[in-house]
């Protein structure tokens, strides 16, 4: 069942991250090339987004997968009420539940909660390394607008 996110669900969430995000992140893409960044990892990086998710008013807009008293997956969301756009930053179903359709659910949770808020569009983003997103985000209904390219580079030329 979905319901709203709360507190003691934050590090449940954060080990679902962890091992979701594994292999389809910016920042797993960076270290996997540079190295560590200003010794911290790419998982410090990406449970930092989460953290910011789950801040103030934006908890609001997190929705949790729960079944059998375990939080199996997570959606956050982002209200932008000037722009009339709302955002899907992270979604994340635990491997041993992925298949049974919860992601669907939770992004239709979240689509339907945007338009309760008045957006008038939702957009997600993913990496074409990402087979899953690729495949479930247009299967839901959103369309392809753009292409993004992210490129790095070290500041620092002695930096390992």
């Amino acid at each position: 069942m979905i319901r709203p996110y709360e507190e003691k669900d934050l590090a449940r969430i954060k080990e679902i991250t962890a091992v979701c995000f594994d292999g389809v992140s910016i920042d797993r893409n960076i270290e996997e090339r540079f190295g560590r960044v200003g010794d911290r990892d790419w998982l410090w990086r990406k449970l930092r987004h989460i953290d910011d998710d789950v801040s103030g008013e934006r908890a609001r807009g997190v929705f949790v997968w729960e079944e059998n008293g375990r939080v199996g997956g997570y959606v956050t969301t982002r209200i932008d009420r000037e722009s009339k756009i709302g955002g899907i930053p992270n979604i994340a179903v635990d491997p041993d539940l992925q298949g049974r359709g919860i992601g669907r659910h939770l992004l239709e949770h979240a689509i339907d909660f945007m338009r309760s808020e008045g957006m008038e569009c939702a957009k997600i983003e993913t990496l074409a390394q990402n087979p899953i997103g690729s495949h479930l985000y247009p299967d839901v209904g959103f369309e392809e607008v753009a292409h993004q390219i992210h490129y790095v580079m070290r500041l620092q030329k002695d930096a390992q």
